[in-house]
C-alpha cells in the first residue's frame, strides 16, 4: 500500500538557498534538502488499484509552464509550533494546477481534500520548541525571498511511513503542455 502525494520539485539553486536556513533553532528536525518540494495533493496510504487510477488520472491534468517565487517563512501549530516552512507567493496558475490535482483525485475515487491549499515547503519539523524560540527564528529569517523559477512539471511521489518525511521516490513525471514536446515537433523522451 503506497503512501502517495503530488508535488513540485525545486531547482537546485532554490534548494541551495533554502538549505542555508537550516540552523539556529534548537529542537528542529531539519528536512533533507533532497526532499524539499511543494505538496500539491496529499493522498496518503491507498491500495495499489487506487494508486494506479490516481496516476492515470494525473495524466489528464493539463497546464502550461508558469513562474512562482518563494516569499517569507512561517510556522504551523500556533502556540505549539510543529513545523517551519517557506511560503509561496500567491499564484493563480499554481491554484489552477492544484485544482487539477484535486479533480484527478476525485476521478480516481479518492475522498475530497478537506484542508485549504496552503502552498509551502516544509523546512523543519519541530519537537518541544517553544513558541518564543520559533518566533525568534522567524524574526531572523522570515524575510526570505527567492527569484522566480519555472514550474514545467509536477511529480507523483511515494514515501514510507516515518517521522519527518522522506526519502521520497518519484513514481511519475507529468510535464507541462508546452514542455511535453521537443523543438522539432518530436515528443520529448
Amino acid at each position: 500500500m503506497p503512501r502517495l502525494f503530488t508535488g513540485i520539485d525545486l531547482p537546485g539553486d532554490i534548494v541551495e538557498r533554502l538549505s542555508m536556513l537550516r540552523a539556529g533553532l534548537s529542537g528542529a528536525h531539519w528536512i533533507d534538502p533532497d526532499n524539499y518540494h511543494i505538496t500539491m495533493r496529499f493522498v496518503g496510504d491507498i491500495p495499489d488499484t487506487e494508486a494506479n487510477q490516481f496516476a492515470d488520472a494525473l495524466a489528464s491534468v493539463s497546464f502550461d509552464s508558469f513562474e512562482i517565487e518563494l516569499s517569507g517563512l512561517g510556522s504551523f501549530g500556533g502556540n505549539k509550533p510543529r513545523a517551519i516552512w517557506a511560503g509561496v507567493k500567491p499564484s493563480p496558475a499554481l491554484q489552477f494546477l492544484q485544482k487539477g490535482h484535486e479533480r484527478a483525485a476525485r476521478l480516481a475515487g479518492l475522498p475530497p481534500e478537506t484542508r485549504n491549499f496552503v502552498p509551502h515547503i516544509t523546512l523543519a519539523r519541530l519537537r518541544n520548541v517553544s513558541p518564543f524560540a520559533a518566533a525568534e527564528y522567524l524574526a531572523g529569517y522570515g524575510g526570505f525571498v527567492s527569484a522566480p523559477f519555472e514550474v514545467n512539471r509536477f511529480v507523483l511521489f511515494s514515501s514510507r511511513p516515518n517521522q519527518g518525511g522522506g526519502p521520497y521516490i518519484v513514481e511519475g513525471d507529468y510535464p507541462a503542455r508546452d514542455n511535453a514536446y521537443g523543438g522539432d515537433g518530436e515528443e520529448a523522451a
